[in-house]
C-alpha cells in the first residue's frame, strides 16, 4: 500500500534569528511513496491485531487504525497492517529561542533552544494558539527536510545549550523526537519536551531516557472540563506528572486560565494541593493568560487580577515558585524562597541577571529548584 504526500525542500536560516527561511516559494509536487519513504518510519509502540488492523500505544488514546487509515493524532498511519509515523525528519517550524520562551524559568537561563515541530495533534483544545499546524498533518504543511543528524548539528552550530521540541504536540512526532534526543544526549546537548503530557506510560518511560526537562501543560483539574475543552482525560496526565518526578525530569508547569472553563478558584486550589502532596513545592507552576484564539474567540482575555488570584491561592497551599505568563512586566522574576531576593531578572525573554550561583541564592544560600549552570 502506498499513502499519498508532499515534497519537501531544503531551507536556510537566518544569521540574525535563527529563523528557517525558504529560499523560494514552495510549489507542492504530489508524489506516491511507500514505508520506505525517509519521512515515514515504523512506531516504536503498537500492537498488531487481527485482519490487518493495529492498535497504537504512544498515547491513552490506543487508536485501532485499519489498513490505509490514520489515528487520532494523524501523523501514525495503517499501511500493509504496519503501524507508521509519517511525521519524520519533515518539521514545519524551526527556530531558535530563548529557553525562557518554553516557558521555562528555572533551566539555564539566557540560554538558547533549537526550537522545532512536525504538524499533527493528538488533542483538540479549543483554544489552541497554533491550530494550523496542531490541527493538521504533515503532509498539508510546508516542511524542511532535516534528519536527527542534521538538527543536531544545526543546534551546536547555533550555539544552543538545548533541543526543544514545541508549537505543535512533540509527542505526535515521538519517533523523530527520541531519535534527535538520543543524539543530542550524546553530544551534550539538553532536551527539552513541551507537551500536554498526554502520552503512555510505555512511551513516557523511553522519552524519560532521553529528556532533561518538560515544560508541561495541565490544562485543569477537571475531567469533565479535559474532555470538552481539549479531548482527553485527567488522570493519564496526572500520571505523566508522577513519572517525570519520579525519574528527575526537571518540569514545569503551565495552567492556561480560561474564562468560564478553568478560572474556578477552587478547582485551582484543589489543583495546587494535588501538585503539593505529589511532586512537592519545588516545580514552578505557571499560569498563563488566556487569549482569544481558534474556537474560543467569543471569550474575553483573562483578567490580569483572575491571574494574581490564582498566583495567591498556590502560593498560601505552599508551592514556592509561581508565575503569571503571557502578562507583560509580570512573571519573569525568580524569588529565593527564603529571603524573597529577586535572583533570576528577565525583560520579556531577555536575561538581566542571574544570581543563582551553583543552584544558590548568592544572597542567603539557600537552595534554588531548577537546572542551573556551574
Amino acid at each position: 500500500m502506498e499513502i499519498t504526500r508532499r515534497g519537501f525542500v531544503k531551507a536556510t536560516f537566518c544569521a540574525a534569528c535563527g529563523a528557517a527561511v525558504f529560499p523560494f516559494d514552495l510549489v507542492w509536487a504530489e508524489k506516491r511513496f511507500s514505508a520506505t519513504d525517509p519521512h515515514v518510519k515504523e512506531a516504536y509502540f503498537y500492537e498488531q491485531l487481527t485482519d490487518d488492523r493495529v492498535k497504537c500505544g504512544t498515547c491513552p488514546h490506543k487508536c485501532v487504525v485499519m489498513p490505509g487509515n490514520c489515528g487520532r493524532c494523524r501523523t501514525k498511519v495503517n499501511i500493509d497492517g504496519k503501524l507508521y509515523t509519517i511525521s519524520y525528519a519533515n518539521p514545519c517550524v524551526v527556530h531558535v529561542d530563548p529557553v525562557e520562551k518554553k516557558p521555562l524559568q528555572h533551566f539555564y537561563p539566557g540560554t538558547k533552544a533549537f526550537s522545532l515541530a512536525v504538524a499533527g495533534c493528538n488533542f483538540y483544545c479549543l483554544n489552541c494558539q497554533n491550530w494550523e499546524i496542531s490541527q493538521t498533518s504533515p503532509d498539508m504543511t510546508r516542511n524542511y527536510n532535516l534528519s536527527p543528524d542534521e538538527v543536531v548539528l544545526m543546534a551546536t552550530g547555533y550555539g544552543c545549550k538545548s533541543i526543544a521540541y514545541t508549537y505543535s504536540e512533540a509527542t505526535t512526532f515521538y519517533e523523530y523526537m527520541v531519535d534527535i534526543a538520543t543524539r543530542a544526549k550524546k553530544t551534550g546537548i539538553k532536551n527539552v519536551w513541551v507537551s500536554n503530557a498526554y502520552i503512555s506510560q510505555a512511551a513516557l518511560g523511553r522519552l524519560c531516557d532521553v529528556i532533561d526537562a518538560a515544560s508541561v501543560n495541565l490544562k485543569s483539574f477537571s475531567d469533565k472540563i479535559y474532555w470538552d475543552l481539549n479531548g482527553g482525560h485527567l488522570e493519564p496526565v496526572l500520571e505523566t506528572f508522577k513519572t517525570l518526578h519520579r525519574r528527575g525530569i526537571w518540569m514545569e508547569i503551565i495552567n492556561l486560565v480560561i474564562p468560564t472553563y478553568t478560572d474556578d478558584m477552587e478547582m485551582i486550589k484543589r489543583m495546587c494541593g494535588w501538585i503539593l502532596n505529589n511532586l512537592g513545592p519545588e516545580y514552578p507552576l505557571h499560569f498563563s493568560r488566556f487569549q482569544p484564539q481558534y474556537k474560543l474567540i467569543h471569550l474575553p482575555p483573562t483578567p490580569v487580577e483572575v491571574l494574581q488570584e490564582a498566583k495567591d491561592v498556590a502560593l498560601r497551599v505552599g508551592l514556592h515558585y509561581v508565575y503569571v505568563g503571557n502578562v507583560p512586566g509580570l512573571g519573569n522574576e525568580v524569588l529565593c524562597p527564603n529571603c524573597k531576593r529577586v535572583v533570576v531578572k528577565r525583560r520579556g525573554y531577555t536575561l538581566v541577571w542571574n544570581h543563582v550561583d551553583k543552584g544558590r541564592c548568592k544572597f542567603c544560600g539557600t537552595r534554588i529548584s531548577g537546572r542551573w549552570e556551574g
